[in-house]
């Protein structure tokens, strides 16, 4: 669940991103639309929250445009620094000598198993037989182009 740290109250316009600067006041710049870089404006400030930061925490503006925040989720730990995971050791190998031999168990009678069905083997596809060559018809001459206004003529 996430807290308000400051009350601002900023009102949203459609096309403008929100967010919360370096300083910890409320900025605006406007959003990337349709894979168009918009020209490279300066961001503006809307609010001044002066709020301070927090390791492990997530800052934005909720719906009502006040300053909120949020434990971020870090693998199964908020908030703080990780700790490095100890290295395991090498277990130690004992002595053959010392080594006490574990009696041996009785082979179970194994039963036999099914035959395995053999898979059908699979059809090869057809061949296809090559179609005989087909001599091709000559050219017929083009057609000599009609006046625009026949045209016209005809379609009525």
């Amino acid at each position: 669940m996430a807290t308000k740290v400051a009350r601002t109250g900023v009102r949203r316009a459609s096309g403008w991103l929100y967010y919360l600067d370096k300083q910890g006041d409320v900025s605006r710049v406007p959003m990337a639309r349709g894979g168009a870089r918009p020209p490279r404006s300066r961001p503006e400030k809307v609010a001044k929250a002066g709020v301070k930061r927090e390791d492990g925490f997530l800052y934005f503006i909720d719906k009502q445009g006040d300053v909120c925040r949020t434990k971020m989720a870090r693998r199964g730990r908020a908030g703080g620094k990780r700790r490095k995971a100890a290295r395991k050791k090498p277990a130690r190998r004992k002595k053959a000598a010392a080594r006490k031999k574990a009696p041996r168990r009785k082979k179970a009678a194994r039963r036999k198993k099914a035959p395995r069905r053999k898979k059908a083997a699979r059809k090869k596809p057809a061949r296809r037989k090559k179609a005989a060559r087909r001599k091709k018809a000559p050219r017929r001459k083009k057609a000599a182009r009609r006046k625009p206004a026949r045209r016209k003529a005809r379609r009525r």
